[in-house]
C-alpha cells in the first residue's frame, strides 16, 4: 500500500507561486501514474493534473494549463506541482493520489490511494 503525504500549501496573493509536493512512503512511487487534484469549499473534487508513471506523458486540466507543472522525481519519490500566476479561484485544498498503472488518468475514481489533501488559499 502508498502512503501520500501533501505539503507545500499556503496562503499566497493573486499573481503569486507555489510549489506542492507529494512524497510517498511504504512502496517505491515509480511504476504509479499520479494525479492532483483539488475541492474548492462548496465543490466536488476535479482533476488538476496528472503524470504517467516515467514522467514522459502529463495532462492538465483546461482551468490551469500554462499556469501549473507537474514533474516527478522517482529517486525521491516524490511528485510535485508547480503553480504560477495563482488566482483566487485556485483556492481549494489539493490532494494527490495515485492509481496502480503506468498510464495517466483524469478520473478520480481510477486512483486507488489519496494523502490527506493541503490548504492553499489565494488572496486577491
Amino acid at each position: 500500500q502508498v502512503q501520500l503525504v501533501e505539503s507545500g500549501g499556503g496562503l499566497v496573493q493573486a499573481g503569486g507561486s507555489l510549489r506542492l509536493s507529494c512524497a510517498a512512503s511504504r512502496r517505491t512511487l515509480s511504476s504509479y501514474a499520479v494525479g492532483w487534484f483539488r475541492r474548492a469549499p462548496g465543490k466536488e473534487r476535479e482533476f488538476v493534473a496528472a503524470i504517467s508513471w516515467s514522467g514522459s506523458s502529463t495532462y492538465y486540466a483546461d482551468s490551469v494549463k500554462g499556469r501549473f507543472t507537474i514533474s516527478r522525481d522517482n529517486a525521491k519519490n516524490t511528485v510535485y506541482l508547480q503553480m504560477n500566476s495563482l488566482k483566487p479561484e485556485d483556492t481549494a485544498v489539493y490532494y494527490c493520489a495515485a492509481r496502480g498503472s503506468s498510464a495517466l488518468s483524469t478520473m478520480r475514481s481510477e486512483y486507488y490511494y489519496w494523502g490527506q489533501g493541503t490548504q492553499v488559499t489565494v488572496s486577491s
